[in-house]
């Protein structure tokens, strides 16, 4: 939301005959525009979310309208579903998706993929918002500057966390292909493709459209048909609830961001510009620092993506060298491109903890070659038979460890 809008919202006004301009019901006292921003976003939740699909929209289109998607790419692109989901299907033995609910692939503009992605993402930033809203004011200030600041900690907290949720969202829609630009478990079996994103990318390396795309289907349905199986869905649901319960809000990066704010301006102007600068930078104004909570949790999430990461990988390769006439550069290209995070990336492996480097590439590429040398290619099937036998962090890095914990012997390489 711009200023102007804000400057010509309704005005706030304290009842008449309250003596305390600093009560829990107006925190702003006689400062309309404080007052104004503490009604505009009262009642809407932990965050506003009407404002999160602004922000993201302006952010996927760079404030430029969209145009639909051809029907032909859509006949085109459900037409190469169908081929993937019948090669994943025969690669991996898994159903691709939710049981009884069959998998759909949506080619999407931008926009629609940003939105759907804040919905998704809902519950996750829900609950970061409620933790750091939890945070207790340290800054030390005189009393009557303090609960003023703690008033508008308390008005603007939905307006920053939908700033930060549209961000992500918006910023993920700029280089998404489908949903799974993050392995995180979504709720429906709605895939939604990027068509303009993979056309673009297609484009830019100088590869076949048809190939790319195939690639790109064969990855969403590979990934969704891993993050469907349940107890998988349930590990990353429990492991991403357990990183964001241990943020913990930074009250005093908060305060020092309004240290300069001139309570009494007499120029809204003035007052709404340095809001707006305060505003402008999701990240830092999140003031949400990793704890020793998350780095405990870490290792663990970490195995969960590497051996997801790591076997997709894997049906990818199984399916594309003989289904793709540029696998070998699409391979290389898609790496390239999936380890090589920006700013809005890190930003969004801050918040959820689902950090695809290099190096967890690497490892969990190690354990699944590991299990094939050992035990076959049908031994990966173990692995979505219940949660016990997801791999431990000392498991990825030895694969022999994993086979022996779950009673399944190694060949005899004599």
């Amino acid at each position: 939301m711009g200023h102007g809008e804000a400057a010509h919202a309704p005005a706030y006004h304290a009842d008449v005959g309250n003596d305390d301009p600093f009560d829990n019901d107006d925190p702003f006292g006689g400062l309309p525009f404080l007052g104004d921003l503490g009604k505009l976003f009262k009642g809407q939740g932990p965050i506003a979310w009407d404002v999160a699909r602004q922000f993201a929209q302006q952010i996927a289109t760079e404030g430029l309208s969209e145009p639909n998607i051809d029907p032909i790419q859509r006949v085109q692109l459900v037409e190469l579903a169908r081929v993937a989901e019948l090669h994943v299907a025969n690669a991996t033995s898994l159903e691709p998706g939710i049981p009884g609910q069959p998998a759909v692939v949506v080619p999407a503009t931008r926009t629609q993929w940003a939105w759907a992605a804040l919905d998704a993402y809902r519950p996750l930033m829900e609950r970061l918002a409620e933790r750091l809203g939890a945070g207790t004011l340290s800054v030390e200030l005189p009393a009557a500057e303090a609960q003023i600041l703690d008033g508008l900690m308390r008005a603007l907290n939905p307006m920053m966390m939908a700033m930060s949720a549209g961000s992500m969202a918006g910023h993920l829609a700029t280089r998404a292909f489908g949903n799974y630009v993050l392995p995180i478990p979504r709720i429906d079996n709605q895939m939604l493709i990027l068509v303009g994103n993979v056309e673009e990318f297609a484009s830019e390396w100088s590869l076949p459209i048809e190939d790319v795309q195939l690639w790109v289907c064969i990855y969403e349905i590979a990934m969704h048909s891993v993050l469907t199986v349940p107890h998988v869905k349930e590990s990353f649901d429990r492991l991403l609830n357990k990183y964001i319960d241990g943020f913990h809000a930074d009250s005093r990066a908060f305060g020092d961001r309004f240290a300069d704010l001139d309570i009494g301006s007499d120029d809204p102007a003035d007052l709404q510009q340095h809001l707006q600068n305060a505003l402008g930078d999701p990240e830092a104004l999140l003031g949400a620092l990793r704890s020793d909570a998350q780095t405990a949790v870490v290792p663990e999430l970490d195995a969960l993506l590497a051996v997801t990461v790591g076997y997709v990988d894997h049906v990818i390769e199984k399916i594309g060298t003989g289904l793709l006439s540029s696998y070998g550069s699409l391979a290389e290209v898609f790496r390239r491109q999936r380890v090589t995070a920006s700013r809005s990336d890190r930003f969004v492996e801050k918040l959820f903890g689902v950090e695809i480097t290099a190096e967890l590439v690497d490892r969990g590429e190690a354990f699944i070659a590991g299990v094939i040398e050992r035990a076959g290619d049908d031994a990966l099937t173990r692995l979505w038979t219940d949660e016990q036998a997801l791999p431990t962090q000392n498991e990825i890095t030895a694969p022999g460890l994993w086979l022996a914990r779950i009673d399944l012997p190694e060949w005899d390489q004599e």
